[in-house]
């Protein structure tokens, strides 16, 4: 999954075409100073809002003293203390929102991806409970085999930045009052959050724990982006990302037994994946209690294309991994017609996690 148009316009081979990257924006992230940086100079003009890529830790201040959010968060966290709780009352003890602890085979996921600003995606464009209200309309149409749909937000809360900040990281994390907000909307419809995490130079178990505290809720998942994973000295946009089954297994490990330490219903862990080398060893992923691996192909361009790179990169997966299919609203309409779900409940294995974009 790349970051919903945040980096630079600069043409990437993803195995089934050529997606263009914008510049980087970022909303309702920690702010201490400016960083609007484009990864290249073909940017310059493009939209920018104030970042930072300090890190801001869940439920501490801002390196200025004082919290602060974009002008679209409704939650204010100068007056009111931003929490879980405070989003509005949480589902029922240790269950999912919409009842039970499993997520399939009773779900089938479908959901936008994006974040606060215009540029990350469909999540972020308009009114955001209009956005559920169309995720729920939507996922109607994916029913056909007796499975109920389960509305996903997959907000990005770690976003990968066009410069590298003090901590070198090149990652920027999402304020509390705008996960908050993302919650409180995902509460009101019994819908999934899930933490999208793009950790640029950080590790992917330490951008995880920084989100604990939202973890802690039976209603929030996390979906990691390793296109976005680059090494120490490699940067975001330069170079595509990379992880292992071996980091993957660190983290599901940590997870799994945040999980069940907390009694918590089994959470989503969602890994994008839009050509092989962003993982090369999908077979090594382990199973754990708890949690739901779903690999989610990411693959951009006309249909017979994305449905070749479903088929390679659904073939290695492993015991107790899920298939999730991702589409693209603007990217993919610029080859040919958007699929319809009822094509691509025809894929094989079927997707249990559709997520737009």
């Amino acid at each position: 999954m790349r970051p919903a148009r945040p980096l630079s316009r600069r043409n990437l081979s993803v195995g089934v075409g050529l997606v263009s990257l914008a510049s980087l924006v970022v909303a309702g992230c920690g702010s201490e100073t400016t960083n609007t940086s484009p990864l290249a100079a073909s940017t310059s003009g493009s939209p920018s809002a104030t970042t930072s890529t300090d890190p801001v830790t869940p439920g501490t201040a801002d390196p200025q003293g004082s919290s602060t959010t974009s002008s679209s968060s409704a939650v204010d966290p100068t007056t009111v203390p931003v929490t879980p709780e405070t989003t509005t009352t949480a589902p029922a003890a240790r269950e999912l929102p919409r009842g039970g602890t499993e997520l399939f085979p009773h779900y089938r996921l479908v959901g936008y991806s994006g974040g606060a600003a215009k540029s990350f995606g469909r999540l972020g464009i308009g009114d955001l409970q209009a956005r559920v209200d169309e995720i729920e309309k939507l996922g109607r149409k994916y029913d056909g085999d007796g499975r109920e749909p389960l509305p996903v937000l997959e907000l990005i809360t770690t976003v990968v930045q066009a410069s590298p900040g003090k901590d070198k990281m090149y990652r920027a994390r999402t304020r509390d009052a705008e996960i908050g907000r993302y919650l409180k909307v995902a509460r009101k419809s019994k819908a999934l959050l899930l933490l999208n995490i793009q950790p640029g130079r950080a590790d992917f178990l330490t951008e995880v724990k920084a989100m604990s505290k939202w973890l802690e809720e039976p209603d929030v998942g996390l979906a990691l982006d390793p296109e976005w994973a680059v090494g120490p000295k490699q940067t975001p946009g330069h170079v595509y990302g990379h992880t292992s089954a071996g980091e993957l297994n660190q983290v599901s490990l940590w997870l799994s037994k945040f999980v069940t330490q907390r009694g918590l219903p089994e959470k989503a862990f969602v890994v994008h994946q839009l050509a092989p080398r962003i993982i090369s060893d999908v077979p090594k992923i382990r199973e754990r209690k708890g949690l739901q691996f779903i690999l989610s192909v990411d693959g951009i361009g006309a249909r017979v294309d994305k449905e070749k790179t479903w088929r390679k990169l659904v073939q290695p997966l492993p015991d107790g991994t899920h298939a999730g299919f991702k589409l693209f609203f603007e990217e993919d309409r610029e080859h040919g017609k958007l699929m319809t779900p009822s094509q691509v409940l025809k894929l094989k294995p079927r997707p249990e996690y559709v997520l737009y974009e």
